[in-house]
């Protein structure tokens, strides 16, 4: 080995501390330049469509007077998609990780679906929304149903929470393994009591980035074949008598905020375009909210674990 003079290794500091600075004075530069593009895009928003909302917005059905329309069924059914897409997709995507990085053998059938889990994850939405087409409603005569939108954006984020579950998975040191191992623990009694609880924030993570391009899909609902024009709501979740439950609603039409703010868009008067730009940033609270929550939530999971 080469012993390098004082000179040399200070060259050699200097040298890393430079290319340390340019980094960050390009990590700066993207990240301040995407915050300006989302700052643009909120204040168009709010400029051209903070004015429209309020109660009637909120709870009335579309109309064909712009005045008169509302929301009401667009934001009941995407809050119905999304809570099948989440029962579906962070249940089977966990458990999945959890398989792969636990107690799948590692050989070449492991090697390539690990490698196609990843490239899933950037197929375009379209895709998806031909193979439910194709898959659900034409082969298993699902109809264009509350179900099948969300089973559709359960395959669609279902690549994103595998790749998180198996990145927060295995950032869990191997000591913990061995320390469970060690006091008398079985495999999924290391997994479910050690490696899931610490790897929860991860997990996290993963189901709220994967939710939050859920939606604000329009391209896979469009395709099955979701309505533009609802004027009536999916019958409630939640009945009157025992047992209090209802799944109804799984099987009714369906419109969602992304197709209702693609509808306005598209028609000539302006007073659709104001409402389209209320929607969006109902829509886009909405997926700040979430991300809020998510974010709050993984705040107190990593204090707990302290």
């Amino acid at each position: 080995m080469t012993d390098l003079s004082p000179l040399a290794e200070a060259e050699i500091i200097r040298r890393a501390r430079r290319s340390e600075k340019r980094f960050a004075l390009l990590g700066l530069s993207v990240l301040s330049l995407t915050m300006l593009v989302l700052l643009t895009l909120i204040i168009d928003f709010m400029v051209d469509g903070l004015g429209r909302i309020d109660y009637d917005f909120l709870t009335s059905f579309p109309s064909r007077r712009p005045n008169d329309a509302g929301i009401l069924s667009a934001w009941v059914g995407s809050v119905l998609v999304m809570i099948v897409t989440a029962s579906l997709a962070v249940p089977l995507g966990v458990a999945a990780s959890l398989y792969l990085e636990e107690y799948a053998p590692k050989n070449l059938i492991t090697n390539l679906i690990e490698i196609n889990v990843t490239n899933l994850a950037g197929v375009p939405s379209i895709i998806y929304g031909l193979l439910a087409l194709g898959l659900f409603i034409q082969m298993f005569g699902l109809g264009q149903t509350i179900f099948v939108a969300g089973l559709t954006l359960a395959l669609l984020i279902l690549p994103i929470i595998i790749v998180a579950t198996r990145e927060a998975v295995r950032s869990i040191p191997q000591e913990v393994r061995e320390a469970a191992f060690a006091l008398g623990a079985d495999k999924w009694q290391t997994v479910g009591g050690y490696i899931l609880p610490a790897a929860r924030p991860g997990i996290l993570t993963g189901a709220i980035v994967g939710m939050s391009r859920a939606i604000g899909e329009t391209a896979p609902i469009i395709t099955i074949g979701a309505l533009t024009f609802i004027a009536f709501l999916p019958p409630s979740p939640v009945g009157t008598e025992f047992p209090f439950i209802n799944f109804d609603w799984l099987g009714s039409p369906f419109t969602v905020m992304p197709i209702q703010m693609f509808n306005w868009v598209s028609r000539p008067q302006a007073g659709f375009h104001i409402n389209a730009a209320a929607t969006g940033l109902i829509l886009l609270a909405m997926t700040l909210l979430m991300n809020a929550g998510a974010i709050w939530l993984r705040y107190k999971l990593r204090r707990a674990m302290r």
